[in-house]
């Protein structure tokens, strides 16, 4: 799609490129300069996605009254010239060809930083090629100048080791400015990394599963270079690689929702999916909600999932259990590679699921299980989960679990155990979505968007309203949590049709907690299916996990 840009086409993808493209582009026609010349100071990037999207909006006729366009087009570019000049041009320099993050308190005295040029980048290349015709004079050359300072920086030269997302933004930055500068040596380097990380993932799975807002960078990287390769072969593989990266994401999609465990989560996605934009271009089966926290360039790339990735995600009109297997990555050969086993258990109106192993993620981010519902028009907060706080844990942000957890999936239901060492703080955290709820003193029963939730506790509870969810906290900890979903539909198979039916019907399956002297616990748990769940953990023992007298087996989980 390198001859036009895809957003101008006639089909729904387009459309919703379109309306993403006109959104942002009024937010930031609105939006007042700071002294500085720009919009923001957290992240220089934002600058560059805003005035990206107001000079696209601009150029066009459709986007922007008539009389506004020369206005918003010129303080695009003197935004996009403001952030291209905060690059640090001087060669030898540490950081030479990159950008600061933060830009406060005064953008042109900040430091270089590493991440910026990651992607931003690659996507400069790909503004340069789309509107290099229309820029003005000083715009063009400035950009046609740090396309330079980039390339001659070469901090893409690395080796592919952790496969993770930066060395995706790598791999496809080494084809991209490789073709751009006639480099055939980066073009191999980068054809050669691209094998391999596609290898990889095919044969191991991801290592960064449901890292969040990454996966995003991997998908927008190799879009990137998808939509700048002038070498059929090289693009034929780039869209083998971007088949692959769809075929995870429409795994574990829900109608804008990422279900199951995250190894990354910022708090734009958890404890709600509000980061959404990729998925709402590529399926559209959700309300676009009015806050866009992050935008990057997802009105601009676009790469069409195959066929049957796009089945996957979009028909949930069956229930379906997936069990995915991964193998995180240790440099160190000396050392064992972890096998991770995910589930979930997808249904058209919630979702559940996990992973059954707890992993030492970056800044302790690992979501270990959430229940998941659709994504609202409203960025309503759209998980429940529980949790012990871990490192890095603050009030007001449930993310940052401790290792204290261990659990056992079925269906949709979730047991869960707290095996807290005696002096570590006994309190536990969870997260419920906003609806009708009923509190008993050791329980609650909700009704959210049309799925029923019991929630059982071993101990007393608190229950706080924070901005856009209900906390609970539970102290009282070796002790655990049983959660069970029911759809609507399978409510009213079995007669129920209100709240109060079903917190009668449920309340008679009240599971069994039992705390040891020596600290080990267990709890049984009959559900609604009739099926005996049962999970055994203790401090210094490994969990023992059955269903209806049977150990679960994971042996069936693939990649």
């Amino acid at each position: 799609m390198t001859a036009q840009l895809h957003y101008k086409l006639d089909n729904p993808y387009a459309h919703r490129q379109r309306e993403i493209i006109r959104k942002i582009a009024l937010e930031a026609q609105a939006l007042p300069l700071l002294d500085s010349g720009l919009w923001f100071h957290d992240d220089v990037r934002n600058n560059f996605y805003y005035a990206s999207y107001l000079f696209a909006a601009a150029v066009e006729d459709s986007m922007l009254l008539e009389e506004e366009r020369e206005q918003a087009r010129h303080k695009a570019e003197a935004v996009l010239l403001e952030t291209v000049l905060l690059q640090n041009r001087q060669p030898g320099t540490r950081l030479y060809g990159h950008w600061p993050l933060g830009l406060s308190p005064l953008p042109r005295e900040a430091a270089p930083h590493e991440l910026p040029a990651e992607i931003m980048g690659s996507l400069l290349v790909w503004f340069c090629k789309h509107y290099n015709c229309l820029l003005s004079a000083a715009l063009r050359v400035a950009l046609h100048t740090a396309t330079g300072h980039i390339y001659r920086s070469g901090y893409f030269r690395k080796e592919v080791v952790h496969y993770g997302h930066h060395e995706a933004k790598y791999t496809a930055a080494k084809l991209i400015f490789g073709q751009l500068f006639g480099d055939e040596v980066l073009r191999a380097d980068g054809i050669a990394s691209l094998e391999q990380t596609l290898e990889h993932i095919r044969a191991k799975g991801m290592p960064e599963y449901g890292s969040l807002p990454w996966f995003w960078h991997w998908v927008q990287a190799f879009t990137c270079a998808w939509e700048l390769e002038a070498d059929s072969r090289v693009r034929a593989l780039l869209g083998e690689m971007l088949d692959c990266l769809w075929e995870v994401r429409a795994d574990f999609y829900l109608r804008g929702a990422w279900v199951g465990a995250h190894s990354r989560g910022w708090p734009h996605d958890v404890p709600a999916d509000r980061n959404v934009l990729h998925d709402y271009v590529q399926f559209g089966d959700f309300p676009l909600t009015g806050s866009m926290p992050r935008t990057e360039y997802a009105g601009f790339l676009f790469y069409e999932a195959p066929a049957q990735a796009r089945e996957t995600a979009l028909n949930r009109r069956e229930p379906v259990e997936v069990k995915k297997l991964t193998q995180k990555v240790n440099p160190d050969d000396s050392q064992e590679q972890p096998l991770l086993h995910s589930y979930a258990y997808i249904t058209d109106t919630y979702a559940a699921g996990g992973l059954w192993e707890r992993v030492e993620e970056f800044d302790n981010e690992q979501l270990r299980w959430a229940y998941s519902l659709p994504v609202s028009g409203e960025g309503e907060v759209n998980r429940l989960y529980f949790f012990h706080p871990g490192e890095g844990y603050r009030t007001g942000d449930p993310r940052h679990q401790s290792p204290y957890m261990e659990v056992l999936y079925h269906k949709g239901t979730v047991l869960t155990l707290f095996p807290v060492p005696e002096g570590t703080d006994d309190t536990v955290i969870g997260v419920l979505p906003i609806g009708e709820w009923l509190e008993q003193e050791q329980a609650l029963y909700g009704l959210v968007r049309g799925v029923y939730f019991s929630v059982w506790l071993s101990d007393t509870y608190q229950l706080t309203r924070r901005a856009d969810y209900l906390e609970v906290t539970a102290s009282g900890m070796p002790g655990g949590v049983v959660v069970e979903a029911l759809t609507g539909d399978e409510a009213a198979d079995q007669g129920i049709g209100s709240l109060a039916e079903f917190a009668a019907v449920i309340s008679a399956l009240k599971p069994a907690f039992v705390v040891e002297s020596g600290g080990g616990q267990t709890v049984e748990y009959t559900a609604l299916s009739g099926d005996l769940l049962r999970l055994e953990a203790g401090i210094d023992k490994r969990p023992v996990t059955a269903i209806n007298g049977n150990i679960v087996s994971l042996a069936d989980y693939k990649v």
